[in-house]
């Protein structure tokens, strides 16, 4: 997976906004003003993206491409590395789980408003 592909994936997904908040070098893509995941477009090789606490140490034991989150909560934040082993099915698989758990994060109001254009 390259930045490419990983901005078509994120977008794709229902309510996805991206914008630059912290500048031109870290791409942001948002689901209901909440960021789901972090790519610096400087290294293109690595994004953060939030994770279920326990499943993150989960990944970390099993995968080296998963690090605790680069400047980040490190209990809620995975930094994954797109270089190395984990295959683009794998790649998508934790972004979607961190797109969830932000969607399940907001009020119930916005979340049937995002699944109603579904």
């Amino acid at each position: 997976m390259n930045v490419e592909s990983l901005r078509d994936y994120c977008l794709s997904l229902q309510g996805t906004t991206e914008d630059m908040p912290f500048g031109e070098e870290t791409l942001a893509f948002r689901i209901g003003e909440k960021i789901f995941l972090l790519i610096s477009l400087d290294t293109g090789n690595r994004f953060n993206v939030k994770c279920d606490p326990e499943l993150a140490v989960q990944l970390r034991e099993q995968h080296n491409e998963v690090q605790p989150g680069y400047h980040m909560n490190k209990k809620h934040w995975n930094t994954i590395y797109m270089d190395g082993n984990l295959s683009d099915k794998q790649l998508r698989e934790m972004i979607h789980h961190s797109y969830t758990l932000v969607l399940q994060s907001l009020p119930k109001r916005l979340q049937d408003e995002i699944r109603a254009v579904e």
